[in-house]
């Protein structure tokens, strides 16, 4: 019936409890014995009436207590929902079997929604590896799917959800950086899928103590904070026309080689020193210019 759980002291933290199902029986099976009663009481109340005082309030009140024991035991349960039996405080099983449904009267019983529920947490403002302010939110489907541990291990399950999704959304984006372009690491705006799972299994693991399974977890907001919006937004074009230039010069110094390379080897023509750097500057400015360069014929010599 429960797991003792060890802290980090090692002495007992903890005493899990785990689901077990519960011996109650369909209620229309009962719903019969209640027509009976109700003929029985039925009967009493004639013989009342045909002034018979041997039989008729025995049966009357037999029929009247049956009932009032057999009606006190009823519940229905929908799809997708359940129920935790109790006697007198102590968990004897939980009830997932819908329609009506029948128990002993001195049991009570607690229901709870087993259906897929979904939250979007509040924008919260966290700081980043870099230790840049950022606005992260996130959306959680999930879903009790054991009743003993939702009901009795925790206050309440709900507003437990609610702590921990904050506290790993938290964790999550002090981890990673918001963005990098230089580094080429892992990143909250770039690398999505695994910031998810990740999230998935830092939220899965602080709510498995009460019964919760994340389904689905997924971040739907990240920005900058709006104190450093506007700094970071130009720090990231800054960023961005560094890593686009070294791509172009990169690609121009290629495209400089295999030119000079094929005129030398096709004996296209014979450049010394000076015209090969005349050559490779001019290939480099034609390659690297952000507007159209307009080209100037030499009728002479690079020596004149």
């Amino acid at each position: 019936m429960a797991n003792e759980v060890q802290n980090l002291s090692g002495s007992k933290a903890l005493s899990l409890s785990q689901e077990s199902i519960a011996r109650t029986i369909s209620g229309y099976g009962m719903l019969l014995v209640l027509l009976v009663t109700l003929a029985i009481m039925a009967a009493g109340l004639l013989l009342l009436m045909e002034r018979d005082f041997a039989s008729g309030p025995a049966l009357t009140a037999a029929g009247a207590l049956t009932m009032l024991f057999v009606a006190s035991g009823f519940y229905f349960l929908q799809p997708n929902q359940a129920a935790a039996i109790l006697l007198f405080g102590d968990y004897r099983g939980t009830d997932r079997i819908t329609g009506l449904r029948w128990r002993w009267p001195w049991l009570t019983r607690t229901k709870i929604s087993t259906r897929v529920h979904n939250v979007t947490s509040e924008r919260l403002k966290v700081n980043d590896l870099r230790g840049n302010p950022i606005e992260i939110a996130c959306n959680v489907v999930w879903r009790v799917t054991d009743t003993a541990q939702a009901l009795f291990d925790v206050d309440d399950y709900t507003k437990f959800l609610f702590v921990q999704i904050e506290s790993a959304l938290r964790t999550i984006g002090a981890k990673y950086p918001y963005d990098d372009i230089e580094h080429q690491e892992t990143t909250l705006r770039s690398h999505a899928d695994v910031v998810n799972l990740e999230l998935n299994e830092e939220l899965q693991e602080r709510v498995s103590v009460a019964g919760i399974s994340i389904d689905e977890c997924r971040l739907t907001h990240l920005a900058y904070a709006s104190e450093v919006a506007q700094s970071m937004l130009r720090r990231q074009q800054a960023e961005a026309v560094i890593a686009a230039r070294q791509k172009i010069v990169i690609g121009a110094v290629s495209m400089v080689e295999s030119a000079l390379q094929l005129l030398s080897e096709k004996n296209v023509v014979e450049l010394d020193d000076e015209r090969r750097a005349a050559m490779v500057s001019n290939l480099m400015v034609v390659l690297c210019s952000e507007s159209d360069t307009q080209p100037i014929v030499n009728a002479g010599t690079l020596y004149q």
